[in-house]
């Protein structure tokens, strides 16, 4: 197990990161030099040794050390001295397959419509799989990676952009323009509404209902019989009395 570095040491690795080399470790800035401070601190925490940092660590920083060179504003984080940061520049002769991942549950949505920006300005690819794949389980462990088409793309008027060693920009990737793996299956279609009330209504099992519809050998005890009804006509004439003559025990003889 690593030891934490002191405030001093992270600062001098995250100011690395965020003036130097934000495509080295996946990071993309927005045109003021600004990252996401959740990606940045999930970036840093891939790195061996730096799974330990949180927005705590940073917050140290600041106060701790009197020549950081960070900045916050809200969740966006940046190094003052950006002179060495690599600009967004049109990229003349990209490689022929870059690579990105989307969420598992846009996959089918994607494979339709084709990958738009999510979450960021543009979409974000790289010349590696393996970066491309790191960029992508930072929001979904089980991202889908998609393998570009870089010619083909380039066919429909897609432009792309470069964003350090091995990071590329687009604004769309059409459809036709990428491969992935097939679509998961479409689950089985539920049973009609209708099927289902039919189901419901058969009685379960085992049941038995008197069918009132047919006559009957009940017999309604004299105790609760009812009135005549509506034709006038009693109880006691519709349903006839069976008695039966019980026979006086020994013992009262």
């Amino acid at each position: 197990m690593s030891l934490q570095r002191t405030p001093k040491q992270l600062a001098k690795f995250l100011d690395y990161v965020l003036s130097r080399r934000p495509d080295e470790f996946g990071l993309v800035t927005d045109e003021n030099g600004f990252v996401k401070l959740k990606d940045l601190l999930k970036a840093v925490n891939e790195e061996e040794g730096f799974g330990y940092v949180r927005r705590a660590s940073i917050d140290e920083i600041m106060l701790s050390v009197p020549d950081h060179s960070f900045e916050i504003s809200d969740n966006l984080i940046r190094s003052t001295r950006r002179d060495q940061l690599p600009r967004h520049r049109y990229a003349d002769d990209p490689p022929k397959l870059l690579y990105t991942c989307v969420r598992r549950k846009a996959y089918p949505h994607v494979h339709e419509k084709g990958i738009l920006p999510a979450g960021y300005a543009r979409v974000i690819l790289s010349s590696s799989p393996e970066m491309a794949e790191r960029i992508g389980r930072r929001n979904d462990h089980s991202a889908v990676l998609l393998t570009v088409q870089v010619q083909t793309a380039v066919d429909q008027d897609v432009d792309f952009f470069q964003a350090g060693e091995g990071i590329f920009l687009a604004e769309f990737i059409p459809a036709q323009c990428f491969t992935g793996p097939p679509l998961p299956k479409e689950k089985p279609v539920p049973p009609k509404a209708a099927d289902q009330s039919a189901r419901q209504q058969q009685p379960p099992a085992g049941s038995y209902f008197i069918d009132m519809s047919e006559e009957s050998d009940y017999r309604v005890p004299k105790s609760k019989r009812r009135g005549p009804n509506a034709d006038g006509i009693t109880g006691g004439q519709r349903l006839k009395k069976i008695k039966r003559k019980r026979e006086r025990p020994p013992w009262r003889k």
